[in-house]
């Protein structure tokens, strides 16, 4: 197969203004409990939220520590379902502040902005997309080191799809009823929803209300000024449609049902669709190894200027606590990560990552199916920005509460509407 289009990509990358932001984590601490430094070295902590790369970054740690024996790295990852940013603030109280940790840019670029080091006369801020640069730059500075490009929609099973004879691919909210209807008629589960996962809704999936209203920046704008409100608005009014669309057609408790298991059934082939992106992949070929899979749209509308389009943002960037005494090893670290041979082939072959460089070259093998698509949507200029970057600190939380309160049927579309307006105004 032929290297994916970069230049297109890019092309299309700088004509776009998006907001970028991560799927959320949070959880148990896992880390490599390397806390003892031999004389003349260093420890560089790193304190992230990427649960599905830990493995690779502990390789990665042994690959670089043998490159550079005068710099140990502690990596230690909070993921799962609880509050990585609510870890963070905790261990810069406590004293125990580490030396680089994950930021999502925009809010949280402002929010840390004083603990944060200025990278931008680092080797390889020359060569960064510019989309992916953009969460991370203030003032024309550059504040961290994007990992990647992620983006999210329905994954969905393509032999599960033609099984049902579902010949056109769903852009439209009448055309994935349409297809779910079928899918259910062939007597497959057309969703498997992790609805236990409060950033699964309150941060990726609300993210399309927000990212279909005419005037992104300026709802936002408004709803900080007290001028715009979610009460009413009718693309939060269709989100809400189309979460009981897919609870109609989906699995049984999904608001029980965690990530694990979400990803788990799907790769199984036990249902044909999933809200989730292309960091899924390497749990999917952990049980499923070469799954005929691709990426569709969430559809919130039939409006055609609207639909067919996914989400792409940049999970995490990786920024540098400038009161830390090992930020020079740092920031040696993070040159080597996306630079250095086995960095750069870890990046797309074992992360399945979109690179955020133009350095780092990827074909449709090393990142695998999900990025693929993703990648084609980009070319296309079909996307849409993940706007949970733009939130106050907290909201996301919040939402993700209020959503679930609807999910389970405890308020009506009106008076969740006023649940998240109310998270909003408290935090904002």
């Amino acid at each position: 197969m032929k290297k994916p289009k970069y230049s297109i990509m890019l092309a299309v990358l700088l004509t776009m203004s998006l907001i970028l932001a991560a799927c959320g984590g949070g959880g148990n601490l896992v880390s490599d409990n390397n806390s003892g430094d031999e004389q003349g070295q260093k420890t560089v902590t790193i304190f992230q939220f990427k649960t599905e790369i830990v493995e690779g970054l502990n390789e990665l740690k042994v690959e670089f520590e043998k490159e550079h024996p005068n710099i140990k790295l502690d990596i230690q990852t909070v993921g799962g379902g609880a509050d990585y940013d609510a870890a963070l603030k905790t261990k810069f109280a406590s004293g125990d502040a580490p030396d680089i940790f994950s930021n999502n840019g925009y809010a949280k670029l402002d929010m840390w902005q004083e603990k944060l080091e200025d990278l931008s006369d680092q080797p390889w801020v020359k060569d960064l997309v510019p989309l992916a640069a953009e969460a991370i730059t203030k003032d024309s500075k550059v504040y961290g080191l994007p990992l990647d490009l992620e983006g999210f929609g329905y994954v969905y099973n393509k032999d599960l799809f033609n099984k049902a004879g579902i010949t056109t691919l769903p852009k439209t909210y009448s055309e994935l009823e349409a297809a779910a209807k079928k899918l259910q008629a062939a007597g497959i589960t057309p969703f498997a929803n992790a609805y236990q996962e409060w950033w699964l809704v309150g941060s990726q999936g609300i993210s399309v209300a927000f990212a279909n209203q005419d005037d992104v920046d300026g709802f936002i704008k408004g709803m900080n000024e007290g001028t715009a409100s979610i009460v009413g608005n009718e693309q939060f009014a269709n989100w809400a449609k189309l979460m009981k669309l897919t609870l109609d057609y989906g699995n049984k408790n999904p608001l029980t049902t965690d990530y694990n298991t979400q990803v788990t059934m799907f790769a199984n082939g036990e249902a044909a669709m999933m809200q989730e992106g292309n960091w899924a992949q390497t749990m999917i070929d952990g049980i499923t190894p070469n799954m005929n899979i691709g990426i569709l749209p969430m559809p919130l509308s039939d409006d055609a200027a609207k639909t067919g389009k996914v989400t792409i943002g940049v999970p995490v960037n990786l920024v540098v606590n400038k009161e830390s005494d090992a930020k020079e090893e740092a920031k040696i670290f993070l040159n080597w990560l996306v630079t250095s041979d086995i960095g750069k082939e870890y990046l797309v072959k074992k992360f399945k990552f979109i690179p955020a460089m133009t350095t780092i070259q990827a074909t449709p093998e090393d990142m695998g199916p999900i990025a693929t698509d993703l990648v084609k949507y980009v070319e296309e200029g079909n996307i849409f920005a993940h706007q949970a970057g733009k939130f106050p600190d907290g909201v996301a939380q919040e939402f993700g509460s209020a959503i679930q309160q609807y999910l389970a049927g405890k308020s009506d579309v009106e008076s969740w509407q006023k649940n998240m307006q109310a998270a909003w105004d408290k935090l904002k």
